[in-house]
């Protein structure tokens, strides 16, 4: 780090400061195996100031969040970096405080309504009902635990990282950091005066694909489909161009480690997994979901642990966290909608950067054009597309065609189709159909030159035909023919892109959603504390 400068607006918490180095936190202060916290089930809890007193002091902790450091918007010295990141750690504390006590209350209503005494004024069905609620909610509060698990331990890593370059005198003093404000400040100013000129005909996205910026990594990332990894089974990835491998613990969770054996770095799926951890091929060292290793046959076991990445299962989907931010506390919701049943889930990976695949996802005006021989076989061409969407959003739909579409950050395509006869479009909206498809891409950056897309296909109508035979393999027969049709043009203007030319060199109308994508994602790529149409 050359200069002690921190921009407080990453003051959202936790907050962040640096990259991170193995921590010395935990042997300074005698935490063994680090500090594991419950985490949120809602801030404003009925249950918490109910019975809050009878658990007594442990609970009993002032909220420090009318006590944070007032830096928003400026430039802190190192002592006042080093305040903001202490008062993280209290916020994580006082958090966790408040979500364990919520969890002990919820065990006690169950207990509650598995009482003898209490069964007998209530039916069964009022009994399976409220025990089907509380597990609901245990069930959102365990994944909780996980996320702040990974926040707190973010958290201490960067506190630590930060008090090893104040104690070994590699960041500047406060007047030295004083002196560097004027340079920043004019940067600052110079991003705002880039950002007023940026729009649709300022796009330039040409030449080689550069290095992914380490913001694109802070989100919560789809890799994997739930079906797809078994007890006994490893799924490994390829994400922002490092391996990684996922698998389940003895506990059933799903956990991803870096995909090299710290011996001999044997990519470990190759492997086995055996009672919830990964062994391997190599020499049978044995990793459990947390990258410590746990078994090393034939030889003095030591302390070793290779990377591992924060990792949630929801919505029939595995999700990582691949990024040095602590995680975001909530997921985004991939379910389809109400009365729809997924027929298909596929997984492909395609040789191309996953921007241009976003790209092509987002439009939908090449259809009549691109599609002649699948879905779009006998439509119109239209006098003029259109896609209608808020000043502020990244979702709307296309008109005259019966599709509504959304871009959720930071690499999904949500889509759902209104069925009608083959080649009669007419204008109809959505609503007006009677049946729908729903789609969900999501484009994971493997590299800078291979995508991993998750498709899943979900219907509101004809749900028997999720139980014929083979159905799955007619569904990927033709989202293969699909996505064929458009992977020769896309990789006709990868090509061109690397030589120099730019792919969004005169958007039109329609390419509405298309330039709002590349606007934010180059908006994340700087950094930038707000990003464009976000609410």
């Amino acid at each position: 780090m050359n200069a002690a400068v921190f921009a407080s607006s990453a003051l959202s918490l936790p907050i962040s400061f640096c990259k991170t180095r193995s921590s010395k936190l935990t042997r300074k202060k005698g935490l063994k195996g680090g500090l594991r916290v419950f985490a949120v089930l809602g801030e404003e809890s009925g249950l918490v100031e109910e019975k809050k007193s009878l658990w007594g002091p442990l609970f009993d902790v002032e909220d420090p969040r009318s006590k944070v450091p007032p830096y928003k918007g400026k430039f802190l010295d190192v002592n006042q970096a080093l305040e903001v990141a202490r008062f993280d750690i209290q916020y994580l504390d006082w958090r966790a405080r408040q979500d364990l006590l919520t969890i002990m209350l919820l065990h006690e209503k169950v207990v509650d309504v598995l009482n003898p005494l209490a069964r007998e004024y209530k039916s069964i069905g009022t009994v399976k009902k409220e025990l089907a609620g509380l597990q609901e909610e245990l069930a959102k509060a365990h994944q909780q635990v996980h996320i702040s698990e990974a926040r707190v331990s973010t958290a201490l890593e960067k506190l630590a990282h930060m008090e090893e370059l104040v104690n070994d005198r590699l960041l500047l003093d406060k007047n030295a950091t004083e002196s560097d404000k004027p340079s920043s400040s004019t940067s600052v100013q110079d991003l705002d005066r880039e950002k007023t000129n940026v729009g649709a005909k300022s796009l330039n996205v040409s030449g080689p694909v550069q290095p992914y910026s380490p913001h694109l990594m802070n989100f919560w990332y789809p890799v994997a489909f739930t079906a797809d990894l078994k007890h006994d089974t490893m799924v490994p990835i390829d994400c922002f161009e490092q391996p990684w491998v996922i698998f389940r613990g003895e506990d059933g969770r799903p956990g991803c480690v870096r995909n090299t054996c710290a011996h001999r770095a044997c990519p470990l799926d190759l492997g086995t997994v055996k009672e919830g951890r990964i062994q391997c091929p190599y020499h049978g060292w044995e990793y459990s979901t947390d990258g410590k290793c746990t078994k090393m046959p034939s030889t003095k076991l030591l302390n070793v642990k290779i990377k591992s990445i924060p990792c949630l299962e929801q919505d029939g989907m595995i999700w990582v966290w691949p990024g040095d931010e602590p995680p975001s506390p909530t997921l985004p919701s991939l379910q389809p909608p109400s009365g729809f049943v997924i027929h298909a889930e596929l997984v492909m990976d395609l040789p191309v950067e996953h921007g241009l695949l976003l790209d092509n996802l987002l439009d939908l005006a090449h259809a009549p054009f691109t599609h002649t021989s699948t879905f779009a076989k006998g439509w119109s061409v239209p006098s003029l597309v259109k896609f209608l969407t808020p000043s502020s959003g990244l979702q709307g739909y296309w008109d005259p065609y019966p599709i509504d579409m959304e871009f959720k950050p930071p690499c999904i395509v949500l889509s759902t189709i209104g069925i009608s006869k083959p080649g009669k479009l007419e204008g109809k909206s959505t609503k007006q159909c009677a049946t729908h498809l729903h789609q969900l891409h999501v484009c994971l950056p493997s590299s800078r030159n291979k995508t991993r897309l998750l498709y899943r296909m979900s219907l509101d109508f004809a749900p028997i035909l999720k139980n014929l035979p083979f159905m799955e393999h007619l569904w990927r027969h033709f989202a293969e023919q699909v996505l064929n049709e458009d992977l020769r043009l896309v990789l006709g203007q990868q090509e061109r892109m690397l030589n120099g030319a730019n792919i969004w060199n005169l958007p039109v109308a329609y390419d509405k959603l298309g330039v709002r994508y590349r606007l934010w994602r180059n908006a994340v790529d700087r950094g930038d504390d707000k990003l464009p149409f976000s609410g």
